[in-house]
């Protein structure tokens, strides 16, 4: 029984993405993550499986600034991941996965936790459609989608600051690349309002048939006004037109206003996550 460290994606993929694709609901940030590394978004990854009995049950990687990610992992092996990365002489801001996991792991860490963030994700049940006259309800809101061009990426890059810094979520990472990758996907989705966006969402090109909605962010001054719920039914829409067979997405449990809208979209519960930063 072992944890394997590695820089090399080549080798992290061989091993660990047999066992992420069993399970591409639970392990689609790890699996989005993957794809980045491949495409060379991230310097200086580290990557990691746990193998017991010759079979893997756990994976990880850690692309700074961000946190440690860690999938579902056996609970008594933790403590020796954390010797590991101590003895690397790994810095992490923080560690995000399945709460208990990374309430095992956080309990181990050589730093004391400072703050928490719980999410939950949810997976599309049955969309549902809007109706009414215009083609949406005024669940939805006036407006329409549109899917955002690379001449966006000062707006988008604005957002996407602005989202982080809000929702406390890599606050200290530069979104820039993220963002102009994102566009270069076609995975951003405006929705306007007489020719100017008022909300946005991310949606992952599918793997395995896996598409994730994400962030959803709508400024200040747009809200309450159903776009964060169009621009979520938008994405939704075109996950499934590019063939997508599971639908997700993360929500903050903080904001019950959020969790309610998914769930009238005909989002469901799956299972809960959490996002710890160390002090």
């Amino acid at each position: 029984m072992t944890w394997t460290l590695t820089s090399d994606v080549s080798a992290y993929a061989e091993a660990a993405e047999p066992w992420l694709l069993r399970d591409p609901v639970r392990n689609t940030v790890l699996l989005t993550v993957l794809r980045w590394i491949r495409s060379g978004q991230y310097s200086d990854p580290l990557m990691g499986w746990f193998v017991e009995h010759g079979e893997v049950r756990g994976a990880l990687c850690h692309t700074p600034p961000y946190p440690l990610l860690i999938g579902a992992s056996p609970f008594a092996e933790l403590p020796a991941l954390v010797g590991q990365l101590v003895n690397r002489g790994r810095e992490l801001p923080g560690v995000t996965g399945p709460v208990e996991t990374v309430s095992t792991f956080s309990s181990a860490w050589w730093q004391p936790e400072k703050e928490r963030r719980s999410e939950r994700l949810y997976r599309l049940a049955s969309l549902v459609a809007p109706g009414g006259p215009g083609g949406h309800s005024a669940l939805y809101g006036p407006g329409h989608a549109r899917v955002a061009t690379p001449d966006d990426l000062p707006v988008a890059v604005h957002w996407f600051r602005a989202f982080q810094n809000e929702a406390h979520v890599d606050a200290s990472a530069d979104p820039g690349p993220v963002v102009s990758a994102r566009l270069n996907r076609n995975e951003l989705v405006w929705w306007e309002l007489a020719g100017r966006p008022v909300s946005l969402a991310g949606v992952s090109t599918p793997i395995s048939g896996m598409s994730r909605i994400g962030p959803v962010y709508t400024p200040p001054e747009f809200r309450r006004h159903g776009y964060g719920s169009a621009v979520t039914y938008a994405a939704t829409r075109k996950a499934i037109d590019e063939g997508a067979t599971e639908v997700l997405l993360f929500a903050d449990l903080s904001n019950p206003v959020s969790n309610s809208i998914y769930q009238a979209i005909g989002y469901v519960p799956v299972a809960d996550y959490a996002t710890i930063s160390f002090g």
